[in-house]
């Protein structure tokens, strides 16, 4: 891949971060970083032209690291990408079902498994990475011992699928948000649009409440709305939110108008294309 444009990602060859990278971007040279950290200093740097970074899950949330980073990282979000989860239980060759005492994975990954751990008897050990695991699996070469992690990790690390898909719930999906140096370029009017923005109330009665109201007497639909804390100051809240539309649209930009009279700060991160799981799923609900 010489000489190919880079794409950031936090985490060990095999990831899902891996994955979802090799799904939007096959042609792209994947560059595995040790942390998210890492992976926003990549794309701040120019060693990746992009990054794939999760940002919600189906099952376990929010990525509160991810919050933590976006506000400060002077990056754009230029699109998203939803990938359902699965994972393999993976060991060396000549282990089997009935070799296998121990079972390594992501604090996640474990917890989203937990039937087929309880069905097996065993014994579960977190690691920091599904991808990780399989790798450490690979090396320590011991027939008791397995992985949960993604179908790529085990072909990346030589290993064999015990059992296929094991993860309890169906539905498990991964958010990931794409992060450019430089912003999108899709204009208005080009299909379903998402806006992520971030803003501080003014600390006054009903702040919050007076800020939100535009979206609602203008019509926009609003898909998130998180808080957290600025600098561990529990007077200081952020708040991430992403609406449906552009902000050059009428209605989203009525209602951001709104919104910058009642806050202290209003910073737009990106807007996107809706991706088609976004789309599929809302209209499965309706």
């Amino acid at each position: 891949m010489t000489g190919s444009k880079k794409i950031a990602y936090q985490g060990e060859p095999g990831a899902n971060s891996h994955i979802a990278c090799r799904d939007v971007y096959p042609d792209w040279e994947p560059l595995p970083c040790a942390s998210f950290e890492d992976a926003f200093a990549a794309i701040s740097d120019g060693s990746a032209e992009l990054g794939m970074i999760p940002i919600e899950n189906s099952l376990a949330g929010r990525v509160a690291d991810i919050h933590h980073f976006l506000p400060g990282a002077g990056l754009h979000i230029i699109g998203e990408y939803f990938l359902p989860i699965h994972f393999q239980l993976l060991a060396i060759e000549g282990a089997s079902l009935q070799t296998i005492k121990s079972v390594y994975s992501h604090v996640h990954a474990l917890g989203q498994c937990r039937k087929i751990i309880r069905e097996y008897g065993l014994k579960p050990i977190v690691t920091g990475d599904t991808a990780g695991s399989a790798r450490e699996v690979m090396e320590w070469n011991d027939p008791t011992r397995a992985s949960l992690a993604p179908a790529l990790a085990g072909d990346i690390y030589g290993l064999r699928t015990l059992a296929t898909d094991v993860e309890d719930e169906r539905h498990n999906t991964t958010r990931f948000i794409i992060l450019s140096k430089t912003p999108g370029v899709a204009p208005a009017g080009a299909g379903q649009m998402v806006t992520t923005f971030l803003f501080r109330v003014r600390n006054v009665p009903a702040a919050l409440y007076k800020a939100l109201g535009g979206f609602a007497t203008n019509g926009v639909n609003m898909t998130k709305l998180e808080s957290y804390m600025v600098d561990g100051e529990f007077a200081a809240t952020q708040f991430l939110v992403d609406v449906d539309g552009h902000p050059d649209d009428a209605n989203v930009k009525l209602a951001l108008e709104e919104l910058a009279f009642f806050s202290r700060e209003v910073k737009i991160l990106g807007a996107y294309p809706a991706h088609p799981f976004r789309i599929e799923t809302r209209k499965a609900a309706e």
